[in-house]
């Protein structure tokens, strides 16, 4: 393990005013998004659709590294580059989702365990090969009546700490996302608790497993009220309670903690970012690692005519990742959704 390289790295993807583009939709999450705007889901589709954002001209002013698919890291850009490659000469970092999903958790209805440890040693060295520098894995935490149990808790923080071990061994930055997921009728304060909870395990589990947290980033959902709840979260809200629950729980010396959409709106995701910054006072940065809540607006353009709209599904992409990387500094005003190009 090369600290100074993992530190390097991972101080890299927080970089001031910069985020990170999550463009790690598997095929199946994939068909769902292009169903919704009526595009076939082939793979030289998918690579069009990628090729959308990670070739936007100026995507470097806004994005500090993206998450690829283990489909996309093997494509190549449309003037022939290696999607890495052309990363990578932008000055943005390229990084990987090595995870293979959620199953069931055995004998806990209703909760899920992410797989994919299994041979994770060497397909990271497959991947560092192709260009990753950092990756990233993804547990999820469900609310509900009884749930989460603590037996799911623990299972998906001891592959979390595990995959970001191999991780650090490969000299390759672990990305660690235990997302609490935003749908129920919960209360904020009920979403709280959960948050907590789960990252006091996972912050255990990754000492135990001796992950240096300077060379690591958190994924975080944010503290917020469920979807269905009757009473919904502000953004000061969600800012006051995701600070306290996150300087509660994270170590200081973690590199740093980006955020989840998580299905809220593009705006809502934008303004809880900002309202967190405006507040500021927290030992590591606060940044964004959005997917739909960057590339909504740009699939909804580009879908209308795959040729020759891609310029301004880029615009839109654009204004996006700017709006976030403003709210990454607690620059941002509702007022400046006003100037968006769509």
């Amino acid at each position: 393990m090369d600290i100074n390289t993992l530190q390097a790295t991972a101080k890299a993807m927080v970089a001031p005013g910069k985020g990170i583009l999550a463009a790690d939709e598997s095929a199946a999450t994939s068909e769902k998004r292009f169903a919704s705007v009526n595009v076939p889901c082939t793979e030289e589709n998918r690579r069009l659709y990628r090729d959308l954002f990670l070739a936007a001209p100026g995507v470097e002013q806004y994005i500090s590294g993206v998450i690829l698919h283990e489909e996309t890291i093997r494509q190549k850009a449309n003037d022939g580059t290696p999607f890495p490659e052309l990363l990578s000469k932008k000055g943005v970092i390229p990084g990987i989702k090595v995870d293979k999903g959620t199953k069931d958790l055995a004998l806990h209805a209703g909760e899920k365990i992410t797989e994919g440890i299994d041979g994770l040693r060497e397909r990271l060295a497959e991947f560092k090969a192709l260009g990753a520098r950092f990756a990233k894995w993804r547990a999820v935490i469900t609310i509900g009546p009884d749930i989460p149990s603590e037996a799911c808790i623990h299972a998906n923080a001891h592959a979390l700490a595990r995959y970001a071990a191999l991780c650090q061994e490969a000299d390759i930055v672990p990305m660690v996302e235990p997302e609490v997921l935003i749908d129920g009728d919960h209360t904020i304060e009920r979403c709280n608790e959960v948050t907590e909870r789960t990252l006091e395990e996972v912050f255990n589990e990754l000492q135990l497993q001796g992950v240096a947290f300077p060379g690591a980033i958190l994924k975080a959902s944010m503290v917020i009220a469920g979807k269905s709840a009757s009473v919904q979260s502000s953004p000061q809200e969600v800012a006051a309670m995701t600070i306290k629950c996150l300087k509660e729980t994270v170590p200081p010396d973690l590199a740093g903690v980006v955020f989840l959409s998580g299905g809220q709106t593009d705006e809502q995701s934008t303004a809880n970012l900002d309202a967190m910054n405006k507040i500021g006072g927290t030992p590591w940065p606060l940044s964004f690692s959005y997917a739909r809540a960057l590339q909504n607006p740009a699939l909804k353009i580009w879908a209308k005519d795959l040729a020759k709209n891609v310029s301004p599904a880029r615009d839109a992409f654009l204004f996006r990742a700017k709006m976030n990387g403003l709210a990454a500094t607690g620059k941002y005003e509702d007022s400046m959704e006003t100037s968006r190009p769509y």
